[in-house]
Formats: structure tokens, C-alpha cells, sequence
């Protein structure tokens, strides 16, 4: 699986009403209520914006800028992720993927007038081959992030959004990954562990993080300038991660229930300079029906009985996600300094086979006068197997239906050079040390070399 988000800074829908889901076509009136709703908001002139992002290809002699004035910023970007396994797995391989993305954003404002409203649509295709698969490394976690959910098209925002009362209230409709709006975090390291919205990495199989979306809706009240609150509801329907091709935005079946995320974060300016913090605590329950990770129906061990699973109503968890900026070189160069985080994720242990996985790290930007938006990052992480499921192996063993491993714990680290080659284009050589891949000893431990290079266009 993926949780990156290489065009929007950080990476949602049918919707529950009563015991019923409504489909696409259902949805077209929620939508036709929100372009009604911003048409009714008060128009004025769009406030002055920055100018595009710093790409590869520039501004196209000026078309960039004129289309950016009028409300439209086309967007095309590309990831790619080498990876070589020094040690570890059953061989010594070097596999390579990457991802395409084509998006478009559009200012509604300054094309039709609707006051603080945006439509945004992406498009992701994706290729290549999965190192830890290919060199059987056995990693819970992939050391391409890159990697997964297919490789192929798909569609992977299809959203509208509007503000109301200065800004303060923001409602987001339409086809969205989970990840772009709740437990956001960057995705500069290759490592899955610390790319993008953790639950994604843990409970994968119904929290769909970049690039896979589903329908949904989000609404966030901003707090002041403290901080903000959000929450959500989206289509929880496991067929869009088995879509191929799928760039339309369709609705099939196999639709389980509505994930319902919940979001508080801080947002405080420490000190003089001042330093920017972001402080997030949320909860997400999924009202889906699961099977049990252990027990069958009479509540015996499952691995023994060899009988159906305990069903279970409801899936849940929490997380944090916490980074503060330490130190700043420079009033005139803000971002410049240290900055440290710490991502922490705690699934429920009745179904969940990955229940928890916690990570701590740093970015270090503009570690030399003469390279001021060079970035070093390094980190540390954890993703621990549910221990009922490590007792279910226990079991098998004993039972002598094994060998089986009996897993535990997956140690990463990982350590990076961002190198902002030239506009538009970050190159990220990395080094990855995996222990006990697979959460045990069984799998040999990895020293992968990497390299993340992000290209816009």
C-alpha cells in the first residue's frame, strides 16, 4: 500500500443515512446543494494568491502565471523509488517503481464567481516492482512506499470544497483519500513507516491512504488561529483497492460501512521567533462488521477449531501526531532549522493483525549556508503484530501444525539527504535498516540503499 501525495501538501464517498449507503448517482444532489450553497455565499474579488509552484518546465513563457491568475494550475508530477537490498531476503535485488500524477486544481472563485470554493481532480498511474516482495525480505512495511494498491490508473481526487464565514468553516464533498485530511503527515522518507497518515499503514484494509478514494464528505471548523477541529465520514468499500484502470468516478458495490474519523489539533507559535508546532489527537471508528483475529464462534481458538471467525461489529482506534519546529537559523529563511516528530497508532486488538506502530524522528532543512533548502531527515520506528494473533501462531506450533513464526515487532530506521537538485526536482538518497523483518528473527535483518527522486513539472 501507499499513502504518498506528491501534488497537494498532505494528503474521502457514499454516506450512512440510517441503515442505507447512498451511491454515486445518489450524491449528485449533495453536490448540487454545495455548488447552490457557495453561489448563494457573497462574491468578491479572489484575493491576491502565490504565484505557481517552482517546476521543472517553469511558466511556459507566462501561460503558467495567466492561467494561474484566471483560477486554473495544471499539475503533473513523478516519483520514482530505486531500492537495493545489501543484505536481507533470500537474494540481493534492485527493483524500481514509481507514480505519475496529473491533476488539476481550479479556483471556482475566479472561473465562476463562488466565493472560497475549489475543485480538484487527480489522476495516479503507477509501475515498476516491489523490492520487498521480489528479495523476500518478509518486511511488514514496504521500503518503496511507492509501491501498491496496483499498478495502474486510477482516480484519485475528485473533490469539491467550500468555505464559509471568513474561511472558518471548510466542507469538502466527493471522491477523497483518508489520508489527505486526517493523521496528514509528509512523505519524504521511502520507508512506508513514516510516509503519510499512519492508521493507513496498520488497518490498511479500510482506511485507503493515497492513492486510493473513496466517497466521502469532511468538515473542518477552524479555531481561531489555535488550531481546528474536523471529522468525517467515508465509504468504506474495499473493491476501489482491487480497481484496474478505474479513472471515473464510479461507484461498485461491495460497500461495508462508513469510516468516521475525529480530529482536534493545536497549532501553537512557540517563542519569539516564533517556532510553529502541530499537535493532532484523533479517533476513527469504521462501522463495518469484521472477523475476529483469534477466536471462532464458540470463542475457542480459531487456529485449532479450524470454525468460522467471531464476527465482530465495528472497527476502531486512535492516534497522534505531533512535530515542533526546535530552532531557527534565520528570520529570513523561516523554515530553516530542526524540527522533531513523533507519530503514535494504537488499532483495536479484536481485529486488527497490526495493532499498534509508533515512530520519532527529526528534519533537519538548510544544513549549509550554501544549500539553504537541502533537508536531512532521520527516524526511527516500530509496527508490532497484534499479540493475539502471535498467540494463534503459538498455538498452531504447539498443535504441530506448523512451523509457523511466531511474530512480534519490526524495527526501522532510516536515514536521508534531500537535495534540492534544481526547481521543481528533490533528490533523496537514503539508507534503510530493517530488524526482524516481519516482527521476527526468522527473516534476516536489511540494509537497503535508496533513492527517492520527486520531479515537478
Amino acid at each position: 500500500m501507499n499513502d504518498i501525495d506528491p501534488i497537494a501538501p498532505h494528503q474521502p464517498a457514499a454516506f450512512r443515512v440510517g441503515r442505507r449507503y447512498v451511491t454515486a448517482i445518489a450524491a449528485r444532489p449533495l453536490v448540487t446543494i454545495a455548488l447552490a450553497l457557495a453561489a448563494a455565499s457573497v462574491s468578491r474579488t479572489a484575493p491576491a494568491q502565490d504565484v505557481p509552484a517552482e517546476t521543472i518546465t517553469g511558466d511556459w513563457g507566462g501561460l503558467r502565471t495567466h492561467l494561474h491568475e484566471r483560477g486554473i494550475d495544471l499539475l503533473l508530477s513523478y516519483t520514482a523509488e530505486p531500492a537495493y537490498n545489501a543484505t536481507g531476503g533470500d537474494r540481493n535485488a534492485l527493483r524500481y517503481t514509481d507514480q505519475w500524477a496529473f491533476g488539476t486544481l481550479l479556483n471556482l472563485e475566479r472561473l465562476l464567481g463562488l466565493h472560497d470554493a475549489s475543485f480538484q481532480i487527480t489522476i495516479t498511474n503507477r509501475n515498476g516492482r516491489n523490492l520487498s516482495s521480489d528479495a523476500h525480505l518478509g518486511t511488514l512495511q514496504q521500503v518503496q512506499e511507492v509501491f501498491g494498491r496496483g499498478q495502474t490508473w486510477r482516480l484519485t481526487q475528485f473533490w469539491y470544497d467550500q468555505k464559509y464565514f471568513d474561511r472558518t468553516l471548510d466542507w469538502k464533498i466527493g471522491r477523497l483519500t483518508v489520508g489527505e485530511d486526517f493523521a496528514a503527515f509528509s512523505c519524504n522518507f521511502e520507508n512506508l513507516t513514516f510516509c503519510g497518515a499512519p492508521p493507513g499503514n496498520i488497518v490498511g484494509n479500510y482506511w485507503f491512504n493515497w492513492p486510493v478514494s473513496q466517497w466521502a464528505t469532511r468538515l473542518k471548523y477552524e479555531i481561531g488561529g489555535a488550531g481546528y477541529v474536523q471529522i468525517g465520514a467515508y465509504q468504506v468499500n474495499p473493491a476501489y483497492a482491487l480497481q484496474q484502470d478505474a479513472v471515473l468516478p464510479d461507484n461498485p458495490s461491495g460497500t461495508t460501512g462508513a469510516l468516521l474519523p475525529l480530529e482536534f489539533a493545536w497549532q501553537p507559535k512557540f517563542g519569539p521567533a516564533p517556532l510553529p508546532g502541530s499537535y493532532k489527537l484523533g479517533f476513527w471508528y469504521d462501522t463495518s462488521k469484521a472477523s475476529d483475529v483469534f477466536e471462532d464462534e464458540g470463542r475457542q481458538p480459531q487456529v485449532l477449531t479450524g470454525r468460522a471467525f467471531l464476527g465482530r461489529d465495528g472497527r476502531y482506534g486512535v492516534y497522534v501526531n505531533f512535530q515542533q519546529q526546535l530552532t531557527r537559523l534565520s528570520s529570513d529563511a523561516p523554515a530553516r532549522g530542526l524540527s522533531v516528530f513523533l507519530n503514535a497508532t494504537q488499532a483495536d486488538r479484536r481485529t486488527s493483525t497490526i495493532d499498534n506502530q509508533i515512530a520519532a524522528g527529526f528534519f533537519y532543512t538548510g544544513p549549509f549556508d550554501a544549500r539553504p533548502q537541502d533537508e536531512i531527515g532521520f527516524a526511527v520506528g516500530r509496527t508490532h503484530v497484534n499479540d493475539r494473533v502471535a498467540e494463534a501462531e503459538r498455538l498452531q506450533n504447539e498443535a504441530g501444525l506448523g512451523p509457523v513464526p511466531v511474530q512480534g515487532s519490526e524495527y526501522v530506521a532510516e536515514l536521508y539527504y534531500g537535495l534540492h537538485a534544481i526547481s521543481g526536482l528533490v533528490l533523496r538518497p537514503n539508507l534503510q535498516f530493517v530488524h526482524d523483518p516481519g516482527g521476527t528473527s526468522q527473516n534476516r535483518d536489511a540494509l537497503v540503499l535508496g533513492l527517492k527522486a520527486a520531479a515537478t513539472f
